[in-house]
């Protein structure tokens, strides 16, 4: 999945942390896998890799992990 191949990832309020998305869109077996992944440099929000696990996801904001890509939009 390329840059140009973003999933789009619909979420009911925001801010939502950014772990937590890792989980719910399987990207992560568990949440402490998540925050794993997270805190190792793994995952970047909008292009800069992003090292808190509870960082604040907002409308927009496009998440890269292991080459899926996810955007976030409101429901």
């Amino acid at each position: 999945m390329g840059i140009n191949n973003i999933k789009i990832v619909r979420i009911t309020r925001e801010p939502v942390e950014l772990y937590k998305v890792l989980k719910f869109e399987n990207l992560a077996g568990s949440g402490g896998e998540a925050k794993h992944f997270v805190a190792d440099g793994l995952v970047t929000v909008n292009g800069k890799v992003e090292t808190r696990k509870r960082n604040k996801i907002y409308l927009g904001d496009v998440i890269g992990f292991n080459g899926n890509f996810l955007k976030i939009e409101i429901e």
